[in-house]
C-alpha cells in the first residue's frame, strides 16, 4: 500500500516539476520568515530590559502589579511606533501607479499623522496636505496616505519629514511639481520646556511648479490652508 502510494507521488511530481520548486520556495520563505521573527523576537526583549532599567532608575518598584508587563508593552510600542523603518515608498506602490491623461492638481488634505521628536522621543502630531501635478501618471489616493505613514513612523523632526514626503512623490510619480504642507503640535514644547500649549508648526515643502509659480503655489495654499 505505502509502495503504491510512493509511486502515485513519484507520478505526480514527474507530471507536474513545478511542484518542487514551489515546495522549496515555500519552505526557504516559511525559513526566512522564522528568521526575521526570531530576530524581532531578540530585539523586543532588549528593548524591554531596557525599559526595566529605565523604570527602575526613575526610582519605580517594576516588581509591583502596575508595572509587571509595562517594559514590554512599552518595547512593542516602541516598535510600532518606528516601524516605518522597515517600509519603503516601492513596497506599497508597485500596483497602484496607474496611467491616466490628468493635468489638473490632485489634491489630498488633512491626513492625520502622528510622530515621535528625535530630540525628546515625545510625540508630535497634526495634518498633512499634498498636492501634485501628474504628468500621465497617478497614483491610488490611499497611497499618499501610506507615504506620510512611512515617514511618520520613524524618529523624526517635522521639517525633514515634510521634504521626506515631498521627495518621495516625486521620486515614484515623476509629477510636473508636489507640494506638502504640515501643521503640527510638538509635545516637547507643550508636556515641557517652555510649556505653550497653543503653539503649532507649519512647515512646507514645494517642488516643480509649486515652486516655480507663484499663483500655483498661492491656489494650493488657499485650497488647503482655509478654515
Amino acid at each position: 500500500m505505502e509502495n503504491h502510494q510512493a509511486s502515485e507521488l513519484i507520478g505526480v511530481v514527474a507530471e507536474h516539476p513545478n511542484m518542487c520548486v514551489k515546495s522549496k520556495h515555500s519552505v526557504l520563505c516559511r525559513e526566512e520568515k522564522d528568521s526575521k521573527d526570531a530576530a524581532n523576537a531578540d530585539k523586543q526583549s532588549h528593548i524591554e530590559k531596557s525599559y526595566t532599567t529605565i523604570l527602575s532608575e526613575l526610582g519605580e518598584d517594576v516588581n509591583r502589579e502596575g508595572l509587571l508587563r509595562t517594559p514590554l508593552r512599552a518595547a512593542k510600542a516602541m516598535q510600532f511606533f518606528t516601524k516605518g523603518y522597515k517600509e519603503t515608498t516601492q513596497d506599497i506602490l508597485n500596483d497602484a501607479i496607474f496611467d491616466e491623461n490628468h493635468e489638473g492638481m490632485v489634491i489630498v488634505k488633512d491626513i492625520e499623522l502622528f510622530s515621535l521628536c528625535e530630540h525628546h522621543l515625545v510625540p508630535f502630531f497634526g495634518k498633512a496636505h499634498i498636492a501634485y501635478f501628474p504628468i500621465k501618471k497617478v497614483v491610488g489616493l490611499s497611497k499618499l496616505a501610506r507615504i506620510v505613514e512611512i515617514y511618520c513612523r520613524r524618529l523624526q523632526v517635522q521639517e525633514r519629514l515634510t521634504k521626506q514626503i515631498a521627495s518621495a512623490i516625486s521620486e515614484a510619480l515623476e509629477p510636473a511639481g508636489v507640494a506638502v504642507v504640515i501643521e503640527a503640535v510638538h509635545m516637547c514644547m507643550v508636556m515641557r520646556g517652555v510649556q505653550k500649549i497653543n503653539a503649532s508648526t507649519v512647515t512646507s515643502a514645494m517642488l516643480g511648479r509649486f515652486h516655480d509659480d507663484p499663483k500655483t503655489r498661492k491656489e494650493f495654499l488657499g485650497l488647503t490652508m482655509r478654515k
